[in-house]
This record gives C-alpha cells, structure tokens and sequence, in this order.
C-alpha cells in the first residue's frame, strides 16, 4: 500500500519550486566597474542621458544614496548617476546602452561602479589598501568612507549580491592617471584581478577585463603617456583587452572627459564586450 503524501513533503516540494522560481538568471549579464575619477564620472549629466533608459540596464547601488531613495545592495533602473549619489556621467552608463541596443531581448545587463577619484590602483589591492589610504588626503578619504573605508571589500560584497541574481560577464577597469608612468602598474592591476577571481569564485578565462586608456595625445591628454603601459596589459592579463580613447574629447583640464568623450569611450567598451560575447553592432 503506498504511504500517503505528508504535508511536510509537499512543503518541502513548494519550497523547493519557490526558491527555484528565484534562482540566478543566465541572460542577465553583470559587469563589474572600478577605478578612478573617469571611471567615477567627471562630466555633468545632461538632459539626453536620463531618457529613454531601458529598465532592463540596472544598476546595483554599492553606497546608501536617501537623496535617490537608493539603498545599497539593491536594483535600479540605470539613471545616472552610477558610481555615487553626487557623480556624474561615466562611461558605463553608455555601456550599459550600447549593450542592450546590440543583445537578444531576453538579456538584461547590470553594473555595479566602485570608484574613487584621485585614487591609485593600490587602493583595490586588499593587502596593501589600509597604508595606502594613510597617504591620501582628507577629500579621498570622504570619498573612500563611502565604502565603508574599503572600496575592493565593498565590490566584493555588492558582487556577491549579484551574483545570486545573474552572471559576472566581465569586469571594466579606468584607472592609471594617479599612476603614470608607474612600470609596476600592470602587475598591480592583476594582484587585483587575481584577488577577484578568487574572491568571487570566477574563472579568469570566462571573464575578461576591459581597461580604457586615459585621455589620448591628440586631446593634449596630461597623463596620455600612461596609455603606453596600459597597452601592456593583456601580456600580463591574458584575457584583458585595452580600448581605445583616441578621438574621445575631453575637458579643459585634459585630464578628464567630457560627456561626449564618456559616451563615445563607453560605446567602445561595449563595442569589444559584444565582440567577446559573440555579438556585432549592429547596423543603424
């Protein structure tokens, strides 16, 4: 005779298909974002970049912004800003776009910007961040409290968030202003990498880093000869690819780009993401 079905297994059943209704969606691709003020978003926000943004770009805030009604560790809509409450426009904002312009419908892409201006790359290395941030002067360290003090811990912890709801497809990277002509600069940028790798449980094959150049010599970039040592960096990082910021124009200072600039340079990174994941641009 069969045994009847108890009220404890078909509990067990529907919370099995509860938690299964809720599990980690492939086609929702997360990009993680880090490094220093053009990665922050130096240039005001316009009118054009708050339209029109398609729902299926969110963002995951890594800091409490009560002015956005954002809460750390949540979705959003990609409306910038991106990185903090106050930033202005960066280059994933364009990404994002540019992305879900060229992907299947059923994608949906997320980011989660980190990014302190000013700072060094030794400020993502886990070891070696609490002496660096010593040196750095009071306007940073506001800056870096928004991280709870530690901007590597606090991507990991916002990383992990996301990765319960889809799949790390790459990582961004603009930094090096702080460290031109710095030659140790590209083995610092993989102790970096390695460490999220590691952290995040990632395979380094699968997920490729993005690094863009700083402002390019024919903008009268200050730091452009920095952008001869990010050239280096796949030799060090397998699966890393540089992107061009050649003809993104910038702002007086010739040391950040202008909203334009940050569109164009965004693009170009999601020019080389579709490439990865298999994708071309499509015609207009």
């Amino acid at each position: 005779m069969k045994k009847p079905f108890s009220t404890a297994a078909l509990l067990l059943g529907l919370l099995f298909l509860s938690l299964n209704g809720f599990a980690q969606d492939k086609n929702f691709y997360i990009f993680l974002c880090f490094g220093q003020s053009n990665m922050e978003g130096n240039a005001k926000i316009e009118p054009q970049d708050t339209v029109n943004v398609d729902s299926r770009f969110q963002v995951m805030e890594a800091v409490d912004c009560p002015t956005l009604n954002r809460t750390k560790g949540n979705w959003y809509t990609a409306v910038p800003p991106l990185c903090r409450c106050r930033t202005g426009l960066t280059p994933t904002d364009y990404f994002g776009r540019e992305l879900l312009a060229n992907l299947p419908e059923k994608a949906r892409v997320g980011v989660i910007n980190v990014a302190v201006g000013g700072c060094k790359i030794e400020l993502f290395d886990k070891d070696q961040y609490e002496s660096y941030v010593t040196t750095v002067p009071g306007w940073m360290k506001n800056f870096i409290s928004e991280y709870g003090g530690n901007p590597y811990g606090r991507l990991v912890e916002v990383a992990k968030l996301a990765q319960k709801d889809g799949v790390i497809k790459g990582i961004l990277l603009h930094q090096g202003e702080s460290n031109t002509n710095d030659t140790l600069w590209t083995k610092k940028v993989k102790v970096v990498y390695d460490n999220l790798m590691h952290d995040l449980k990632l395979k380094p094959r699968k997920v490729p880093l993005l690094a863009g150049e700083t402002v390019n010599a024919d903008q009268g970039g200050i730091c452009a000869s920095m952008n001869r040592i990010i050239a280096t960096l796949p030799q060090t990082i397998k699966n890393a690819h540089v992107i061009s910021s050649a003809g993104c124009t910038d702002s007086a200072d010739n040391l950040h780009f202008n909203a334009a600039g940050y569109r164009e340079l965004g693009k170009r990174y999601a020019t080389q993401m579709l490439s990865l994941l298999g994708y071309s641009v499509k015609a207009e």
